[in-house]
């Protein structure tokens, strides 16, 4: 049995390590799948950010896509002067001209070195008249990016295949280098001036809206920002002002606008705001479950502890009922055996063998009676007869009754009666198994001056009738188990003392029966204090007379005083 009990307490620990280690593994599982569910938001919305950049890279070749389709040679042999220009290449840049992106087209040859010579003639497009004209005027971004792609491309045109290389100057040009691939010589430059204004007002702007829309509908917040000035040109949400310590990426422009890049900060867009709901319902249905789980195990574990304790101390309950009842039965069998067969003639033999039997009958019947209070209590459906009661009146008839066997057992009895309580509606059968069992363990439980003292006094609510003893008292800790049904405290005061364990369960289950409460308040080795309230009833208090044979008899064992 002992080993037994082990084994209990170790499959619980397994149970509950296995209920705490799959709710680990589940609350895991939720917040991977969580953050899977953020990380391919926000990877999403950087491939959005990619995009966009590709998309303004595209924006910008689009006018100049049909010049690597042009006879280079040809176009070479036409530089002469700026009318003699080749057809096709000035119809791309009419075509060109007409676009908002770009406010002025230059043309230069690879012997024009503006910048290095600032004045040097190049050719400007003059869309008035469809045509280059020569010219000496113009900005220092001309010159600078000419330069810049003159100066890349003579790195780059001896092992370049391809007939046009685009070239920025961050935001300021677009030069097309014009490449005859065989003989591995630039043609010509053609620069593009970027119109800023139009470029962030008419389309990147726009674009940037169209695109990522507003931070709480897209849970994204972009700013096209210039770095080398740290100047937001653009934003998808204005009202959030930009701060660097918020930016959660930076996207930069492939191949162009150097001086520019797209920053943005991930907040929750619907996406994540939903899969952090459905994260926090999960976990709230999670922790419930588990603790229902785990509830449940200890809830079964405890009670089958409960219910083992309870089947022990039934199991002893009946062994001493058994052996209990054996007893008187034997004393009044032997007895009467004797008596039967004339064995006993002498008058005071004869007197005290029926003492004896009578003695025995009326132990016999006690116990009978207890069984029959458990038998009564165990059974939900027996009907209480309740009835208008005066406990003083009511305890005045029980003290009469039992006045021969307080006396027998030498008990000083001490009243403390309030007259004027309030009748109470009661069965008075059950108030007296309460009186019976609080006195019997009064008694039992005093081995050494058995004293009682019986309080009756009430409440606007209640009347309380309170049962105190000088006996060995109970622990503390035990309190709590006493009116349990066949719970004995064990200890060497009361393991000398025959006893079931049922009094106490019968006198809270009888009072409870009655809408009633009982209380104990008990110190050991100085005695016990039982209370127990009934409630009033509407019922005028009967005018009674106070003084009565029991309380005369009774006060002239009473102390002087009693705390």
């Amino acid at each position: 049995m002992k080993y037994y009990r082990y084994v209990r307490w170790i499959f619980l620990a397994l149970g509950l390590t296995a209920v705490i280690g799959l709710t680990v593994m589940n609350v895991y599982s939720l917040y991977a799948l969580h953050d899977n569910k953020v990380q391919s938001s926000v990877e999403k919305q950087k491939r959005q950010l990619m995009e966009y950049t590709n998309q303004v890279r595209s924006r910008f070749r689009y006018p100049v896509r049909t010049l690597w389709q042009l006879d280079m040679e040809e176009v070479k042999a036409s530089l002469t002067s700026p009318s003699d220009v080749h057809h096709d290449l000035v119809v791309i840049i009419e075509e060109t001209s007409r676009d908002g992106l770009f406010s002025d087209i230059y043309l230069s040859t690879p012997e024009c070195a503006p910048c290095e010579r600032h004045g040097d003639t190049i050719w400007h497009y003059q869309p008035e008249i469809g045509r280059f004209a020569a010219t000496t005027e113009y900005d220092q971004l001309v010159s600078d990016g000419l330069g810049i792609t003159r100066t890349r491309m003579n790195a780059l045109v001896q092992d370049y295949r391809w007939n046009t290389r685009v070239i920025f100057d961050t935001h300021n040009s677009m030069t097309v280098a014009l490449i005859n691939s065989s003989s591995r010589e630039v043609v010509a430059y053609l620069l593009l001036v970027i119109d800023q204004d139009f470029l962030v007002t008419s389309y990147m702007g726009p674009k940037l809206a169209d695109t990522f829309g507003t931070g709480e509908e897209t849970g994204i917040i972009v700013w096209l920002h210039d770095w080398t000035r740290n100047e937001v040109l653009s934003t998808t949400s204005p009202e959030v002002a930009y701060s660097y310590q918020n930016v959660d990426f930076i996207q930069n422009f492939p191949d162009l606008l150097n001086n520019w890049n797209l920053k943005a900060t991930f907040t929750a867009n619907p996406d994540i705001a939903a899969s952090r709901a459905s994260l926090t319902r999960n976990l709230f249905v999670l922790a419930g479950a588990m603790l229902l789980l785990i509830g449940a195990f200890v809830f079964m574990f405890f009670t089958a502890q409960r219910e083992r304790s309870l089947a022990q101390r039934q199991a002893l309950f009946l062994a001493n009922v058994t052996h209990e009842l054996k007893t008187p039965l034997a004393v009044i069998s032997a007895a009467g055996e004797n008596l039967s067969d004339g064995r006993v003639t002498d008058p005071v033999r004869l007197k005290s063998y029926g003492t004896h039997i009578f003695n025995e009958s009326l132990r016999l019947r006690t116990m009978i009676d207890r069984l029959l209070d458990v038998a009564r209590f165990n059974t939900k459906n027996v009907r209480i007869r309740k009835i208008q009661t005066h406990l003083p009146d009511f305890l005045q008839d029980y003290l009469k009754k039992k006045k021969s066997y307080l006396e027998s057992h030498d008990v000083i009895l001490h009243l403390d009666i309030d007259e004027k309580v309030p009748q109470i509606e009661v069965d008075q059968s059950d108030l007296q198994s309460i009186l019976d069992n609080l006195i019997d363990n009064a008694v039992k439980y005093s081995h050494d001056g058995k004293f009682i003292e019986i309080r009756i006094n009430s409440s606007n609510e209640h009347v309380s009738l309170i049962v105190k003893d000088k006996g060995v008292g109970i622990p503390k800790e035990f309190h709590k188990y006493i009116f349990d049904k066949f719970f004995r405290v064990e200890d060497a005061l009361t393991a000398q003392t025959k006893g079931h364990g049922l009094g106490l369960s019968i006198v809270k289950d009888l009072t409870m029966r009655n809408g009633g409460t009982v209380s104990v308040s008990s110190t050991p080795g100085k005695g016990s204090v039982f209370s127990i309230r009934f409630p009033v009833t509407d019922s005028p208090v009967p005018q009674n007379d106070t003084s009565s044979p029991i309380r005369e008899q009774t006060k002239q064992q009473e102390p002087e005083h009693v705390p």
